[in-house]
């Protein structure tokens, strides 16, 4: 049986994860601070290890035995990090720093982290960005994650440990906790629900690729127990949404129209990101993919429940 950690396994796509690897029958751990929130996660049997990630005891006992290491865990989001960029150093990066030392050090045999396909590559004005592609990220979030990729690296280099970063689009779906300012999806139904203005930064016309959450670790488990070819991945919808086109699909999941309000763009947002998955999917194969209402439905369900 494999024994994995999901660092971050109370979290967004972290909860989701946990659920996937106990479904292909791994042991899991799911190491978070959990505090007074209940597991997000459903199955059964998973081992729940409370910690903090800015502890370096806690990393050493969430990484102790385990064959796998999930890294989806992080302290900022594209906001915080923004307004202080020490802190996305201070913590994620240090910190990440600090848990690959403990994975070495405790024999994992492969390591996988959570990076962003979103912001990685920046404004080139390319139709879609393929992993050869020349990363270029001007926000300190994106800055943050393409130096943790070169400690990858790094560590494989100078002690062997076998990596993958995964460069992820934009995840959308149940449990992503709107209030975190992150997610577009997400955001807008909450604020739907709570009959709120929608904020849209620009004109609307800005395009990211929008994969549901639930295809998204179904793709990472395809990763999970074959060798990958490559230490970098995109993994995405591979279709391009502007903000109007997703807010036209809520309209249709809602039932009609809501109010918007007009901010500037942030000087740091990119104009048009989608990803090239070919590699993913020539190696591992395409899941059936979630349609973007479907997922949208899905999403206002939980947030209407709640």
């Amino acid at each position: 049986m494999v024994r994995s950690v999901v660092i971050g396994g109370n979290g967004f796509v972290g909860s989701h994860l946990v659920d996937a690897l106990a479904r292909e029958g791994h042991q899991v751990t799911a190491f978070d601070r959990f505090g007074s929130r209940r597991a997000a996660y459903v199955s059964p049997g998973v081992r729940a290890l409370q910690g903090d990630f800015l502890s370096r005891s806690d990393i050493e006992e969430a990484v102790r035995d385990q064959d796998m290491v999930f890294h989806f865990l992080s302290t900022t989001n594209p906001a915080t990090a923004q307004s202080d960029p020490t802190l996305d150093i201070r913590t994620n990066v240090a910190q990440t720093v600090e848990l690959l030392e403990a994975s070495v050090a405790h024999g994992v045999h492969r390591f996988f982290f959570a990076s962003t396909g979103g912001a990685i590559y920046g404004s080139q004005g390319k139709e879609e960005y393929r992993e050869a592609d020349r990363t270029h990220p001007v926000s300190p979030y994106a800055i943050g994650k393409l130096t943790i990729e070169n400690y990858l690296r790094y560590f494989h280099i100078m002690h062997g440990l076998s990596s993958t970063a995964l460069r992820i689009s934009n995840p959308f779906g149940p449990r992503q906790g709107p209030d975190r300012r992150q997610g577009l999806i997400p955001i807008a139904l909450r604020q739907i629900s709570r009959a709120a203005p929608v904020e849209r930064f620009g004109d609307g016309s800005m395009v990211r690729d929008y994969l549901y959450v639930e295809d998204l670790v179904a793709m990472i488990a395809r990763m999970v127990g074959r060798e990958p070819e490559h230490m970098v991945y995109n993994l995405g919808s591979g279709a391009g949404r502007s903000v109007n086109e997703i807010f036209a699909a809520i309209e249709r999941v809602v039932g009609g129209p809501f109010d918007i309000r007009e901010s500037a763009a942030p000087p740091t947002f990119v104009d048009r990101v989608v990803l090239d998955t070919a590699r993913f999917a020539e190696e591992f194969g395409m899941p059936q993919l979630t349609t973007l209402e479907d997922g949208i439905q899905k999403t206002y369900l939980e947030i209407e429940n709640e």
